[in-house]
This record gives C-alpha cells, sequence and structure tokens, in this order.
C-alpha cells in the first residue's frame, strides 16, 4: 500500500473510502459496522458524528482500534425509569 492521499465519506454508498497512491482502495462500509457494534442509538449517532466530522479518525478506529471498547467509553446511555 502505497502513501494515503484522501479519506473521505461517500454518501452515495454509504462508505468512508480511504485511497492510496499506488492506486490501492479501501472502502468501509459504515452501515454494516454500525449493525455488528453499534447496540443504541446513542452508539450509532457516535459513529455517525466521526463518519461526518473525522472520517480518518473513524477508518483509524475501525480498522486498528477497538470499536466497542470506544463507544462503551464516549457514549453515556442511562434508560428512563
Amino acid at each position: 500500500m502505497g502513501k494515503l492521499i484522501s479519506c473521505e465519506f461517500n454518501i452515495d454508498t454509504a462508505c468512508v473510502e480511504l485511497k492510496f497512491s499506488d492506486g490501492s482502495m479501501i472502502s468501509i462500509d459504515c452501515t454494516a459496522v454500525e449493525d455488528e457494534v453499534a447496540k443504541n442509538v446513542h452508539q450509532r449517532s457516535e459513529l455517525d458524528y466521526l463518519i461526518y466530522n473525522d472520517p480518518l479518525g473513524y477508518a483509524d478506529l475501525i480498522l486498528n482500534g477497538n470499536p466497542e471498547e470506544y463507544l462503551r467509553n464516549v457514549t453515556d446511555y442511562s434508560p428512563l425509569d
């Protein structure tokens, strides 16, 4: 893989796409990721925020991090009694 030249969210495919200088590309299906790791609307909202505001951070989290742990740490969900 060459040097990363772009990372953006493609709204038409609902994927974060990373393009490299050697012509290779990684496409992350955001809908599939949400279905797999997000357990509630708060966690989905956090992932959506990253997708739109920090697609490179989102890609790094999905490819190199632990999204389940990240979501547990950043979302504080308290159901109403």
